[in-house]
């Protein structure tokens, strides 16, 4: 599979962390619209799958061909930079700030939410016929969602806020590794594997993505989903996304880094 040993995989994130900073605003928002859009068809697919099926981990299995293809053709998720811009930061690039790192987070941040939220119109349409009748089988369990994974937080008050914010931890220390495995390999199939594996396990494991609940809730909410759009940022969205940077930059981003470029020193033989 023309494996990439992790010295050279995590230099090239190094390096892919650097190149998006410096990257343009239009290609930035345009390669972020439709990481957000991909994603969002691909949640559409799953939850499909599920409501066919009855069997959600086949939705699972299935939910990384979105996630496989938008990084394939080179675009952002918000995740996915949280992870690799601060390394670029921590690496002493020549001309990398912080205010260039949360200029990018911004900038994807709004590419992402403008894609996710053109699929959740277009899918909102599809699910009911042009807002002429109530929500299909599919509509109905996307807009349960969206109440349950807000109001059902919020009913558990501070616990609830908590769960929601390691559950954000969780989903991106998968997700990022993700976009390592993109790095993994120099072969097509190669990186489809590595990319697949950890994508399959944080869906399985309901974790909590912030572009992924960028679809999930707008949609909800055009179908008639009982909470606010308060609700929505406040019980899931911001939460999630603090919990995403930190999973993503701690347990995927630092490690490798740390223990593949900054080494610890050898130890010296008795």
């Amino acid at each position: 599979m023309a494996y990439l040993v992790p010295q050279e995989f995590v230099t090239k994130m190094v390096d892919a962390g650097e190149s998006k900073i410096f990257m343009s605003t239009r290609d930035t928002l345009i390669r972020g619209f439709m990481a957000g859009a991909i994603l969002a068809l691909a949640a559409v697919f799953a939850v499909s799958v599920n409501v066919q099926t009855g069997y959600p981990i086949i939705g699972a299995v299935l939910f990384p061909v979105g996630f496989c293809m938008l990084y394939l053709m080179g675009f952002d998720l918000l995740t996915g930079v949280f992870m690799l811009t601060p390394l670029a930061l921590i690496d002493k690039r020549p001309g990398v700030t912080l205010k260039g790192v949360l200029r990018n987070w911004g900038l994807v941040f709004l590419g992402n939410f403008a894609g996710a939220l053109t699929v959740a119109v277009l899918m909102s349409i599809v699910f009911t016929f042009g807002f002429t009748q109530a929500p299909d089988k599919v509509g109905h369990v996307i807009a349960g969602i969206g109440e349950a994974r807000t109001l059902g937080y919020e009913a558990h008050g501070a616990m609830g806020m908590l769960t929601l914010f390691i559950r954000g931890i969780l989903c991106n220390w998968m997700v990022s590794t993700g976009v390592v495995g993109a790095m993994m390999s120099t072969t097509l199939g190669g990186k489809v594997i590595a990319m697949w594996m950890p994508i399959m396990l944080f869906f399985a494991m309901a974790f909590e993505h912030s572009v992924v609940n960028m679809f999930l809730f707008p949609s909800a909410l055009l179908m008639g989903g009982n909470f606010s759009i308060a609700d929505y940022f406040i019980w899931n969205e911001i939460p999630t996304a603090l919990g995403n940077l930190i999973g993503g930059i701690s347990f995927t981003g630092l490690t490798l880094y740390a223990t593949h470029v900054r080494t610890g020193a050898k130890r010296v033989a008795a």
